[in-house]
């Protein structure tokens, strides 16, 4: 374990600059539970159903003539901001 743990250190030490952040991510990502519950999670083979047909089918329609919109519009309609996002999973 702990030449695992020092093979692990060594690697991070090789890393380009740029890089750096990924690994964070990664990192963050294998030690953040609810990330590993989704990661352990099993496939959703459940079939969908008419009413999800219809719902996926009117979304995609809707997509061929109208723009997205961005998340901050969404957080903004929710009056939430990213900073708030940010800080909430920070804190976790």
């Amino acid at each position: 374990m702990a030449a695992d743990k020092q093979h692990a250190h060594e690697l991070i030490e090789r890393l380009a600059p740029s890089q750096v952040p990924a690994a964070i991510g990664m990192l963050e990502g294998l030690l953040d539970p609810v990330s590993r519950a989704i990661a352990n999670a099993p496939i959703d083979d459940e079939p969908l159903t008419a009413e999800d047909e219809k719902a996926l089918a009117e979304a995609e329609e809707w997509l061929e003539h109208n723009e997205g919109i961005p998340h901050d519009q969404v957080l903004a309609e929710l009056g939430l901001t990213k900073k708030e996002i940010d800080r909430s999973s920070e804190s976790k």
